[in-house]
């Protein structure tokens, strides 16, 4: 079976959060199984998009024009200016198009993911109510602020609630991305790609 994997990215995302992962799910299973495991792609609301440190990415397809996808990834990114304007993640986790389009994904997705500051989005959404969830060390607070149904789990790299799995910060994404890898194809697709990645990553 080949999953659909919808990246979705957004002005100021952390480029590892979605870049790190976009590469494990692309190049899994390539050289071990019968067929790509895999048909990973980007979507955004606007068509370019600014990521951190002015790198300019145009979206394989916008929220409108986006296939329903077997997982979604939402990464993280962002923090407030000196105003207290919010960006990045604390921007989009209050944009009422994002959590939509969010919440209807989620209803058929098979796996729901997010990396770093992208649970924020998921909590705002309502998608971790009742769950365990994990986030970048600095957004601990924030993520228990959004819901008191949310147990904020601390010093982890990942949290699987069996659907619906959040990561820590920024390398973390890559960490559970190969976990996921595993837990569809197994442990040795796992393994391979992360050989061929050249990454040690964590095992549990």
């Amino acid at each position: 079976m080949q999953y659909k994997v919808a990246v979705f990215i957004f002005n100021e995302v952390e480029v590892l959060d979605f870049a790190g992962p976009f590469e494990v799910f692309s190049v899994a299973g390539l050289r071990t199984l019968p067929e790509a495991p895999f048909d990973v792609f980007t979507v955004a609301q606007f068509e370019t998009i600014q990521a951190r440190n002015h790198l300019t990415i145009k979206p394989k397809y916008t929220l409108a024009t986006a296939p329903n996808a077997d997982i979604i990834l939402i990464p993280g990114g962002g923090g407030r200016h000196a105003d207290g304007t919010p960006f990045g993640s604390r921007r989009e986790m209050n944009n009422p198009i994002v959590l939509n389009w969010v919440k209807e994904q989620a209803a058929h997705a098979k796996l729901v993911l997010s990396v770093c500051t992208g649970s924020l989005i998921l909590g705002k959404a309502g998608l971790l109510d009742g769950l365990e969830a994990t986030t970048h060390f600095k957004a601990i607070d924030g993520l228990k602020e959004i819901s008191d149904q949310i147990h904020v789990k601390e010093n982890v790299r990942f949290v699987d609630n069996g659907t619906v799995i959040t990561s820590a910060g920024i390398s973390a994404g890559l960490d559970m991305s190969l976990y996921t890898v595993g837990k569809l194809f197994g442990k040795e697709t796992a393994d391979e790609t992360a050989k061929y990645m050249q990454y040690d990553y964590w095992k549990g």
